[in-house]
């Protein structure tokens, strides 16, 4: 076991030297990087993207939501939220609004306020 002052020599030429895993974040990793993460099925890319999709471009027949925080689970027709809220409009804004009329989880603080949507994949 080493002695105090020997742990303080330790310490202090461990704090001097720079750790090896510490990457610089400002460091930019090659492309090829980049397109192989992207490329990997485990990288959930179609359905990140499907809550950032207008609701035009959406082929499912049924949009479901639901709340992170309740547990509530939201269904409408693709035709029906384009009829109601336009073509135009994104799924996630959709999503947010549709929670929210019916949102059982008010607090007072705009932090807390409101449901946490997930959008689940059918």
């Amino acid at each position: 076991m080493p002695t105090p002052k020997q742990m303080e020599k330790l310490a202090a030429e461990a704090a001097r030297r720079p750790s090896p895993s510490a990457a610089d974040p400002d460091a930019s990793l090659p492309a090829e990087y980049w397109e192989s993460v992207l490329k990997d099925p485990r990288a959930g890319t179609i359905e990140g993207q499907m809550r950032l999709r207008r609701l035009s471009e959406i082929q499912r027949h049924v949009l479901r939501v639901s709340c992170r925080r309740c547990e509530r689970t939201v269904e409408i027709q693709t035709a029906d939220a384009v009829r109601l809220y336009g073509a135009n409009a994104l799924w996630k804004d959709v999503a947010q609004r549709l929670l929210d009329n019916t949102c059982q989880q008010r607090t007072g603080r705009h932090e807390e306020d409101g449901c946490w949507p997930a959008f689940e994949s059918l």
